[in-house]
């Protein structure tokens, strides 16, 4: 019986059958586009591998698109049909089940399932990353980090892929908040692969989320050759690369980003690019910059895809896109689609979106509220809906540094309903993270305007402008990283 290249038994496979799947992982752990292709040709040498057919589930899942979870369903459920799972040994057993629950929407279940198969099979790569990867989804930051350290034992140094769950671990203890620790793992992970473009995205998070923009634009320049084409990483990465600038009051910069690399005519229109877009430009509309056409075309662009519920922090980036093109009618038409949904009990009894329905209830759906009430203009309303849920918004996926977003929106609109006490607590709150970020200062200057102190005011203005100044040097513009797209 064939074994893949960490030594587990592949049931059912050939060694070509093998082959494959080992050149889907090696892939999969760099984001390199190759993987769907080699996990094809796994499946065309080994239809009646589970481990091919549960890679085949997830990739159908992990990209947060239904159309392509509809088809790895469908697939799947062939292979059911002619499979008796209960003679399969016990790692497939679980692949099995963990694929079934994804597929299913039980994101959660599927989790747990995977960290049950790495207990005992902490050298299946497959799991590791397929869970990683739904605890990211999910928001649980915790299992993100453990999930992965919890299997780093079974691997040695020498090990060649010890690299690539390195760079996994590194994501974990950022989101986790042990910025230090993630910066050192993740640069070690960098170091023993270059390319290793979801290690660059753990450091680039830990440089976002301390303030240190020059830091980690310089560590993105000098490795632009390395992370920013060619994967599927590339769009998020770029995406960071222009918050760095926005935070140095480069708002040009990261607007070329923008039209270079994060949302063009050449864009493929997948889900987890477009909310890059909306992010970048929403976060922009706060500042007070609003971009009609490129807000236009990103509206268009999600409307084009016409997404049914499937996964709730997607939605929250579509109805973005429709506040900031001012298509209220369209974001309000989403809204009242999801409330519906929601209304019908559990997803109207289709499992195939039991995670997600859990997570548009609890915090989806009045993020969405919150957001169209934005766009109205009734900053009350914003508040109402989103303070609550400021201290668990982690619930319906991202990172830290991609709900931001929706953490600005709540200071902002504090800010504009005179909600004094709130956006001072907002804003102590930011100061203890970021004590040098410009945005804060100019937080601290409006609320001292609003409450009618002209001298804390003038002082937060003049610092804000000095830490500003103080970064513009680090994000000198598109033309200086090398190789950047079109």
């Amino acid at each position: 019986m064939a074994t893949d290249r960490y030594g587990n038994t592949l049931y059912a496979c050939t060694p070509e059958g093998a082959a494959h799947l080992d050149r889907a992982v090696e892939a999969l752990l760099f984001f390199r586009p190759e993987v769907t292709p080699a996990v094809v040709d796994a499946l065309a040498a080994s239809p009646a591998s589970p481990d091919a057919q549960a890679f085949a589930a997830y990739l159908g899942v992990l990209g947060t698109e239904h159309t392509g979870a509809a088809a790895a369903r469908s697939g799947f459920e062939r292979f059911l049909a002619g499979c008796d799972t209960s003679a399969l040994p016990a790692r497939e057993r679980l692949h099995m089940a963990a694929a079934g629950a994804c597929l299913a929407g039980d994101l959660h279940g599927a989790g747990g399932l995977l960290e049950e198969l790495s207990l005992a099979y902490p050298r299946d790569v497959l799991a590791l990353f397929a869970g990683h990867q739904l605890d990211f989804l999910t928001g649980d930051a915790v299992r993100l980090r453990d999930r992965i350290g919890g299997a780093l034992s079974a691997w040695g140094r020498a090990d060649e892929h010890r690299g690539p769950l390195l760079g996994m671990y590194a994501f974990g203890l950022e989101e986790s908040g042990h910025y230090r620790r993630a910066e050192e793992t993740g640069l070690a992970a960098v170091e023993r692969h270059p390319r290793d473009v979801w290690a660059v995205h753990a450091v680039t998070h830990v440089y976002e989320m301390q303030g240190r923009v020059a830091e980690g634009v310089a560590f993105l320049d000098g490795r632009a050759d390395d992370w920013a084409r060619g994967n599927y990483l590339t769009v998020h990465n770029w995406w960071h690369y222009a918050l760095y600038a926005l935070e140095a009051g480069a708002e040009e910069t990261a607007l070329r980003v923008y039209d270079a690399a994060v949302h063009h005519e050449e864009s493929a229109g997948l889900a987890m690019e477009l909310l890059d877009a909306a992010a970048l430009l929403w976060r922009l509309r706060l500042a007070g910059r609003e971009e009609p056409e490129r807000w236009e075309r990103l509206a268009d662009a999600w409307a084009a895809r016409a997404d049914p519920p499937f996964y709730a922090f997607n939605d929250a980036h579509a109805v973005m896109a429709y506040v900031g093109a001012g298509r209220i009618a369209e974001a309000e038409a989403l809204v009242a689609d999801r409330r519906r949904w929601l209304a019908d009990g559990d997803g109207g009894g289709d499992r195939r979106t039991l995670s997600n329905h859990a997570m548009t209830a609890e915090v989806g759906l009045p993020v969405c509220e919150a957001l169209v009430a934005h766009g109205r203009g009734d900053h009350a309303a914003v508040v109402e809906l989103l303070w609550p849920l400021r201290r668990r918004i982690q619930v319906f996926g991202g990172s830290h540094a991609q709900r931001d977003a929706v953490q600005r929106t709540l200071l902002e609109s504090a800010l504009a309903a005179g909600e004094h006490d709130r956006a001072r607590l907002l804003l102590s709150e930011r100061d203890g993270l970021r004590p040098d970020s410009p945005y804060n200062w100019l937080g601290r200057a409006r609320l001292a305007d609003a409450i009618g102190d002209a001298a804390l005011a003038a002082v937060a203005r003049e610092r804000a402008e000095g830490a500003a100044k103080g970064l513009r040097p680090a994000a000198p513009g598109l033309g200086a990283v090398p190789n950047a797209p079109r």
